[in-house]
């Protein structure tokens, strides 16, 4: 793969992926207002946040193997297609259940983009080309986190939260015309599975007895609980505790994604010296301590709004270099069922972070509820390398890129 195709590919994937973190955080600004406008709670509010992640878990675990048996195309397009219709009807939603409800569907939609663009990367590479090519991934996915809140923000100051939704919607369509014209099928008929639930269960079986895989599924989806514990707490923490406008916060929600981001970046570099387990071990061993930093500071409050940022943003630098590697090392191990194994990956990271979320709310939503959950992502996705997984006896096989079919 020349390196022009090599980054087509990259805009390409990471477009699709980036519909995620939108759906998710461009409406962070808006969680107090929507509070205020359907006459509800924060924790409440918090749920559609959960229904939104509940959607992309359940829905992964159904596109995977659809993409196994049917290819990649078709399950990504009607996924979007999904999107755009359930972005469309939160502009009229009239109150906080269909509104949450929604929010599941949207979740249902956006699930295909996620695991038909990881599917797609394991169809193409393996092992630390998996890994480098997924970092780079989160370069370009990794600036929906930065743009969705302030996007949200800078919507916030002409339309109210439901404006959000029409944009969302709009992307979606954008998304589609992408998907139908420029992303190849990369899964030809000869590869692909035999269709039907019990084709699906036997799948699923497989998987779930390897114990490695298992583990490492169970890494990366507690530390995306992490994350996802920052991403439902933070709005609450820095609005409401510590005064900070709906554009202040997209501000400082955005220097936590360039975190993210610049460690993912350097996960490219760190590859050709180091194998991905080894890193994995250091950004968890990072990221459990940067937890319990930001929990001293949370609870003893020294130092205010700058220490919580700067915790804050040596968890998400872990984070960004744990979470390309410990799914590149768990789907190596399963190529040929590239679909479901990404969907069984998704489901397990998007389930743990729906309950992460509304934890953080059911603690009391201050800056010590959020830093708690995070702390216990992190300390729990350490524990499960160290204890299940063991990198020490893992083996990394690498494949080349192969040629990708024409659509």
């Amino acid at each position: 793969m020349s390196g022009r195709d090599r980054l087509k590919l990259v805009l390409v994937l990471g477009s699709l992926i980036a519909i995620g973190p939108l759906t998710i955080d461009m409406y962070l600004p808006a969680l107090p207002s929507i509070t205020t406008g359907l006459e509800t709670t924060e924790t409440t509010v918090q749920l559609t946040l959960t229904g939104t992640l509940i959607g992309l878990a359940l829905g992964q675990l159904v596109i995977g193997p659809l993409s196994d048996a049917y290819g990649r195309r078709a399950p990504l397009i009607a996924g979007l297609a999904l999107h755009v219709a359930a972005s469309v009807l939160c502009v009229v939603a009239p109150n906080i259940e269909v509104l949450g409800a929604l929010r599941l569907l949207q979740g249902l939609g956006v699930a295909a983009s996620s695991v038909v663009a990881l599917a797609v990367v394991r169809d193409l590479f393996s092992g630390t080309a998996f890994a480098s090519l997924l970092s780079q991934l989160m370069l370009v996915m990794g600036a929906a986190p930065i743009l969705a809140p302030t996007l949200g923000g800078a919507l916030l100051r002409w339309t109210e939260w439901r404006g959000v939704f029409v944009a969302l919607a709009a992307f979606g369509v954008v998304l589609l015309a992408v998907a139908a014209l420029r992303l190849p099928e990369t899964l030809p008929p000869e590869r692909r599975r035999p269709a039907g639930v019990a084709s699906t269960l036997r799948g699923l079986g497989q998987l779930a007895k390897d114990r490695t895989f298992v583990g490492l599924v169970f890494v990366a989806g507690l530390s995306m609980a992490a994350l996802f514990a920052y991403v439902a707490g933070s709005s609450f923490v820095m609005q409401d505790e510590f005064g900070l406008s709906e554009q202040e916060f997209a501000i400082a929600f955005g220097l936590g994604a360039v975190g993210l981001i610049t460690a993912s970046q350097l996960n490219v570099r760190l590859l050709r010296r180091y194998s991905p387990q080894r890193i994995l071990v250091g950004a968890l061993a990072t990221g459990t301590a940067g937890g319990v930093v930001l929990l001293v500071f949370a609870a003893t409050g020294v130092g205010g709004l700058g220490t919580l940022l700067a915790s804050l943003w040596l968890v998400l630098s872990a984070a960004g270099l744990a979470l390309p590697n410990a799914p590149a090392l768990a789907m190596t191990r399963h190529g040929e069922a590239a679909g479901t194994a990404a969907a069984l990956l998704g489901a397990v990271q998007f389930g743990v972070g729906a309950v992460a979320a509304p934890a953080v709310g059911l603690l009391g939503n201050g800056g010590v509820a959020m830093a708690v959950v995070v702390l216990a992502g992190m300390a729990g996705a350490t524990a499960v390398l160290l204890g299940v997984v063991r990198p020490a006896r893992l083996e990394v096989v690498e494949t080349a890129a192969v040629p990708v079919a024409a659509h």
